[in-house]
């Protein structure tokens, strides 16, 4: 089946182009809804027979090209449509197919009625096969289109509903704000390919990347590629200081918010830096500043999403924090573990945002978690849902979060040091606290909505069923990589899948010395002891005394503030930056530059031209002896002209 997997992307375009041609005549949803969801089904069962036929293979026979035809060659480049099917791609694959497709399934029900139903259902199926160039492409050529192709559909999904309000604006600014945000970490990302193509004349994986374990290049071109690359991927995957379009990403339908935060778009820099990781390994400074910035994001992020009261927000920093752990694994080498949490991630984070859909669902829109309260009652499968992922999200054994989360903070330990460790874990309680404070708030305690104008109901099945999926995913997923320190070098399955595809680039970096098991054992302790502390924490807070949450806010009045405006960053770059771009443009780039030089050029062109075109025409009297007479004078000054000239 491996030799079919351009089918995998082919799959999701042609229900694209059925829905986008043909579904605003079906109108009928449960044909283009079926139709969307199959795509991606089949799409799912042609990656998963790969993986199978893969599996069964020798370690060093797990890794092919599929070249479906030459897109492009030019010069010295060229660039096919080809596909590299290896155990990192294919692990992607399945993530962005699998959870995929149990979105398309949700969106059935929580689309209904929509006007443009078709329209969303087209859009997903683009993105999926965007998203899924992305992952299999065997040359950044490839890869940058899926990129770019990612980042048109956020825009189109985000601003689905362009004519709503969102915030201080329109869903339509959300759209634009992702678009351009991403834009600029797409700059860095080109800088990068330029670069890798100026010094290693090609642009395919299979011929750059085992070049550069033995390149005798300087050290500053691979700092300069990997950091260029770097800032492609904040960009994408929301880090410091381009973070700031994924929150506003809420304006979309849910399910949108499940698809960009949960397995796809802005898990799609961690796998760039996962994919090209010998280059970063060559990089060390490069390599640090992807572990502080993704340290930074975690914990920033993390302190915010504890005050926030917008169910879809809270789940949104909680998405930036976690891909800031990401960045952290990959920055002290530990890339396994990226892709690891890459995997769990995808399946309780996706759990909690369809979970969040179905609260709004059925609240008729209400998205205040402040206006929720005894939920649990209304809607039992989804609270018993939204809790197996908030505990999964929260670090407990034995579900999925723990043992990706736990392995990365013990590689943050004994690859970055102690200080890496004690932020990562203050985050991970953070983490632990704020959703239990969400999940609290929505479906316990009292009941703070009107009941005369809000009947909360649970969803149908449609909805339901995807979440129980994904509920069992996030308890057992997490199985797949149990820690060494248990289990043994060999005994962690996706560790050693992953390991021929970072071989190289571990062998690059230098990792911390010994460490103990009883370390691990005991830090290891520390972080679950410090989860449940949060929990019960968060839920004596805000179930038996909500009070201490007002006491505290109205105590630290000025810090609340701060956070609740998430550090009014959003404000500062409107100050420092879209102010200043907006004055520039308009005194300077329009009033002068416009309208006064390039327009003042061409009208001035033309006032000379009539300027003298207006006097010329006073030649042109219409009488003929007038013209005789000219013609006369003309020839005896030529005939002077000549004499003189002897």
């Amino acid at each position: 089946m491996t030799d079919y997997i351009y089918l995998a992307v082919l799959f999701p375009l042609i229900g694209f182009l059925i829905n986008g041609l043909f579904g605003s005549k079906i109108k009928n949803e449960k044909i283009t809804g079926g139709i969307g969801t199959a795509m991606v089904g089949l799409s799912f069962l042609v990656v998963l027979f790969s993986f199978i036929e893969t599996l069964g293979l020798p370690a060093d026979k797990r890794s092919r090209i599929v070249e479906w035809f030459t897109w492009l060659e030019a010069g010295g480049l060229k660039a096919a449509a080809a596909y590299q099917v290896d155990q990192l791609s294919l692990v992607m694959s399945l993530v962005v197919t699998g959870v995929g497709f149990l979105i398309h399934i949700y969106s059935i029900g929580y689309m209904h009625g929509d006007k443009a139903f078709w329209r969303f259902f087209a859009y997903l199926n683009l993105f999926i096969f965007a998203m899924m160039n992305l992952v299999l492409a065997d040359n950044f050529v490839l890869l940058f289109l899926g990129w770019e192709g990612v980042g048109l559909c956020s825009y189109l999904l985000i601003g689905f509903w362009y004519d709503r309000k969102f915030d201080k604006g329109t869903v339509a600014d959300a759209s634009k704000k992702a678009f351009i945000v991403n834009r600029i970490g797409d700059f860095g990302f080109l800088v990068a390919m330029f670069f890798i193509f100026s010094y290693f004349h090609s642009l395919n994986f299979s011929e750059v990347l085992p070049l550069v374990a033995n390149s005798e290049l300087k050290p500053w071109v691979f700092e300069a590629i990997a950091l260029f690359m770097f800032l492609g991927a904040t960009g994408k995957s929301a880090q410091i200081p381009l973070y700031v379009w994924l929150p506003d990403a809420m304006a979309g339908p849910t399910p949108v918010s499940a698809l960009i935060h949960a397995a796809t778009m802005v898990t799609a820099g961690v796998y760039l830096v996962a994919r090209t990781g010998i280059i970063f390994a060559m990089a060390p400074t490069a390599m640090m500043v992807v572990a502080i910035v993704g340290l930074c994001t975690a914990f920033f992020a993390a302190t915010v999403g504890l005050v926030q009261n917008d169910i879809k927000k809270v789940l949104a920093y909680s998405t930036v924090s976690q891909l800031g752990y990401m960045f952290l694994a990959l920055g002290v080498g530990a890339f396994s573990s990226g892709i690891f949490h890459v995997m769990t991630h995808a399946f309780f984070k996706a759990l909690l945002f369809l979970g969040a859909g179905s609260v709004i669902h059925g609240m008729h829109e209400q998205q205040d978690i402040q206006h929720y309260g005894g939920l649990k009652k209304y809607m039992p499968k989804t609270y018993i849902t939204f809790m197996i992922a908030t505990i999964a999200i929260a670090g407990i054994p034995p579900f999925a979060g723990f043992f990706s989360k736990d392995e990365i903070l013990w590689m943050s330990y004994a690859n970055g040091g102690l200080f890496f460790w004690i932020i990562g874990a203050v985050t991970s309680l953070m983490t632990a606290f704020y959703m239990f404070r969400l999940t609290s708030l929505t479906f316990e305690g009292k009941e703070r909505f009107d009941k005369h104008h809000v009947h909360p109901h649970e969803s149908p099945n449609v909805m339901v069923i995807p979440l129980m999926i994904l509920a069992g995913l996030s308890i057992v997923g997490g199985w797949v990589g149990l820690p060494k320190v248990f289990v043994g070098e060999s005994g962690n399955w996706l560790d050693s899948w992953l390991a021929p595809i970072f071989k190289d680039a571990t062998r690059k970096i230098a990792h911390g010395g010994f460490h103990s098991h009883f370390e691990e054992y005991l830090l290891m302790t520390l972080t679950v002891i410090g989860a449940v502390a949060s929990i019960m924490l968060a839920r004596h807070i805000y179930i038996k005394r909500p009070q201490i949450a007002k006491d505290v806010a109205e105590s630290f009045k000025g810090m609340y503030k701060t956070l609740y405006n998430k550090y009014f960053v959003d404000e500062f770059y409107q100050k420092t930056i879209i102010d200043p771009l907006v004055g520039l443009s308009d005194k300077f780039l329009f009033r002068f530059t416009d309208a006064k030089l390039i327009d003042g050029a061409v009208n001035g062109t033309a006032k000379v031209v009539s300027f003298f075109s207006a006097h010329l025409r006073k030649f042109q009297t219409g009488v003929a002896q007038f013209y005789a007479a000219v013609m006369m004078i003309t020839i005896v000054g030529a005939l002077f002209w000549i004499i003189l000239s002897f």
